[in-house]
């Protein structure tokens, strides 16, 4: 079975995606977050993927009121991600509500940190985030590109007690082409101990099975939900 998650990017308070992570091209979809968790919850669906997308930029969380408005507002699982860089960070998401903790950038750059996080709060609430160019790791929300190659990267870092992490393919994100399958499948055959959430370019529902074969245990979805090219009611049916 794939978990269903959907994704919601915050600037501003607002429900917004950006195509390939780029700030310049915003489209808003909802001036309520709190609205769009709350239909989701209508359909059956259990865990949100939230995403600061200003504290991503800016290196600080940001849009902590919101999280703690969808936490107290519904009864999603939320995981939060974007500028999470300190311990005061951290403790903060928790203490508004998040369920799990998304780590990206500060996984790259301060590993120390990482893993004392780690081990602080254990496997089952922290999330690497592997955001991904051409198999090489970027970070600051996107906007700065390593030369870590994603497999390397993974492996150091499940060796070391990461059980779950979500993998977004950048060149696939927000374009509606398709997710990217042959990445995934080569991370499982590698790590196939891992839960492995896919992230970016699902277009279609038949994405969302493909994932499911491969052995993805989570799929976020974004664009195609609020583009009208997967209803709801698709993804309320997946099992």
């Amino acid at each position: 079975m794939i978990e269903i998650i959907p994704a919601i990017d915050l600037i501003d308070g607002k429900c917004v995606r950006l195509f390939q992570g780029d700030f310049a091209q915003k489209k808003i979809y909802n001036e309520n977050p709190l609205d769009v968790a709350l239909e989701f919850e209508s359909y059956g669906i259990k865990r949100l993927h939230l995403v600061d997308l200003d504290g991503a930029k800016n290196g600080k969380v940001t849009n902590l009121k919101t999280l703690e408005r969808i936490a107290n507002g519904t009864n999603l699982r939320i995981d939060f991600g974007g500028g999470i860089k300190t311990d005061g960070d951290i403790n903060s998401i928790f203490d508004a509500g998040a369920k799990f903790a998304s780590i990206g950038s500060i996984a790259v750059k301060d590993s120390e940190k990482f893993f004392e996080w780690l081990e602080r709060f254990g496997s089952e609430k922290i999330l690497l985030g592997a955001d991904v160019r051409e198999k090489r790791i970027a970070i600051n929300g996107w906007l700065t590109d390593t030369d870590l190659n994603i497999i390397p990267f993974l492996e150091n870092y499940v060796s070391k007690g990461v059980s779950q992490v979500f993998c977004t393919d950048i060149s696939k994100d927000g374009v509606l082409q398709g997710s990217s399958n042959e990445l995934y499948a080569e991370i499982l055959a590698k790590l196939p101990e891992i839960k492995l959430i896919a992230s970016g370019g699902v277009s279609k529902i038949e994405d969302v099975y493909e994932l499911q074969k491969i052995g993805c245990s989570g799929v976020i979805i974004g664009k195609a939900i609020y583009e009208g090219r997967i209803t709801l009611k698709e993804l309320k049916n997946v099992s």
